[in-house]
């Protein structure tokens, strides 16, 4: 049995910061992560990728190693290669790790699960050949493979980056693809004066397309009618814009279009969650300082609502405040008077989201995908199956385990989750809101029966 009194859930970004600074009240602190280093997705091997390929991605990136050596404190026990499978929020954690099931118990808990990359069903997509942005940025970070003669297609800043980074890696993109108009631009630009507040990011933004004009990377925007050809792998993407119909052919293509919570834990726990319109996505409802409707259960960075890498650090430094407090060791008007300069950072941080929402809006194509096109891989459940039986009077995505069993496969509706909730509302007519999500239960993660039974013996 572990003992701390605080448990972190995830050692990426929020998870990081908040550990540092808990540990600086003289709180106990239990960081379990599944990945055998810290850094989380964002800065995955930054400390043995980072002097390697630091020059390659950016400064962004190498900053990480700064949030990773602060690890480096008598107070925190980082668990590496844990796989959390079910949380209670008395405080009690139970976790795989090294062939083995252990507990670990605390006083609070902390979920910094970070974000998932939206999934996005488009024809062809389950070809070998096709992954997500993400992915190919996590073969570059732990690799330093870059995927060749690949089109990157959605929407985003993301492909920006990865885009930027290929190019530096000496192996530039084909095309890039991108499914927002013009007149999401436009419609964003309401949200401009907002935005001019993080200016850093915008000026990110405008030197990543400088930087792809150089290399001679093209780019269509307005892309509609997408879909992805093959035979036993991706060959060729083709697409439809204002000049009309176009095909580029490659060997690899990188979709993505957009992150959204990971809410798997949260959902385990049966917290109250909302729809966001502006991400197309449910996240959990927490107050100002990440505390849940479990008032010993915190959430800080991606996992509350997606705001990026260094706004996550903030909300997990803001959690840590008011769990010190909390636990008597930070009065509470101290803890307010840290929290200032943290706020005051995290809106100059979120200046530009909503400006960004808005000029970079998912995919309508795969939001709503063809009834042909496979929405859940687990159990290669098409968008036309969950169509079929919302006309046979399923309600909400709950009740498609039952019709077709989307869902039930080895992510446990993490990836189809969202698209089965946006299918049943528009079939139905309802909000997303009211027509639901999965209901998560234990294990969140599959376990071994002999993993079990280390448990019960030890």
């Amino acid at each position: 049995m572990h003992e701390a009194e605080l448990i972190i859930l995830g050692a990426g970004p929020a998870g990081m910061a908040a550990a540092a600074r808990a540990a600086g009240f003289g709180l106990s602190v239990l960081l379990l992560d599944e990945q055998p280093r810290p850094g989380g997705q964002i800065w995955r091997e930054v400390g043995r990728a980072g002097p390697l390929r630091g020059d390659l991605l950016g400064r962004d990136y190498t900053d990480g190693a700064r949030h990773v050596d602060r690890l480096d404190h008598p107070g925190i026990s980082h668990l590496g290669g844990a796989s959390v499978w079910q949380v209670d929020p008395a405080g009690e954690v139970a976790f795989t790790r090294n062939g083995a099931a252990q507990v670990a118990r605390g006083r609070r808990i902390l979920l910094a699960n970070g974000a998932l990359e939206r999934p996005m069903p488009l024809p062809g997509w389950t070809l070998p050949g096709v992954m997500t942005a993400g992915a190919a940025q996590i073969l570059l970070k732990a690799s330093g493979i870059v995927a060749e003669r690949a089109v990157l297609v959605g929407a985003g800043p993301l492909i920006y980056l990865v885009a930027a980074q290929m190019v530096r890696a000496g192996t530039p993109p084909l095309a890039l693809v991108e499914t927002q108009t013009l007149g999401d631009v436009l419609r964003a630009a309401r949200h401009l004066p907002r935005a001019l507040a993080g200016m850093g990011y915008l000026l990110k933004g405008l030197g990543l397309l400088r930087e792809l004009r150089r290399a001679g990377v093209a780019r269509f925007t307005g892309a509609t009618s997408i879909a992805i050809e093959g035979t036993g792998r991706a060959e060729a993407v083709t697409f439809t814009t204002g000049n009309g119909p176009q095909r580029i052919a490659c060997d690899t293509v990188l979709l993505h279009h957009g992150v959204v919570p990971n809410t798997q834990a949260s959902r385990s726990m049966d917290l109250p969650h909302e729809w966001d319109d502006a991400q197309r996505s449910f996240r959990p409802v927490v107050d100002a300082w990440g505390r849940s409707a479990e008032p010993c259960v915190f959430i800080a960075g991606d996992g509350a609502g997606i705001a990026g890498a260094k706004a996550a650090t903030l909300t997990g430094q803001l959690s840590a405040l008011a769990i010190a407090h909390d636990l008597g060791a930070l009065p509470e008007a101290d803890r307010d008077l840290a929290a200032r300069p943290l706020r005051a950072k995290l809106a100059l941080e979120t200046a530009a989201r909503p400006f960004l929402d808005r000029a970079y809006p998912p995919c309508a194509q795969a939001l709503a995908p063809a009834d042909e096109t496979i929405i859940c891989r687990c159990e290669e459940v098409t968008a036309g199956t969950i169509r079929h039986q919302a006309a046979l009077g399923c309600l909400g995505p709950n009740q498609t385990k039952s019709f077709c069993r989307a869902g039930m496969g080895p992510c446990q509706g993490r990836y189809c989750g969202l698209t089965v909730t946006e299918l049943l509302s528009a079939c139905h007519g309802r909000p997303q809101q009211a027509t639901g999500a999965y209901r998560i239960r234990a294990p969140l993660k599959p376990v071994t029966l002999g993993e079990l039974a280390n448990l019960a013996e030890s």
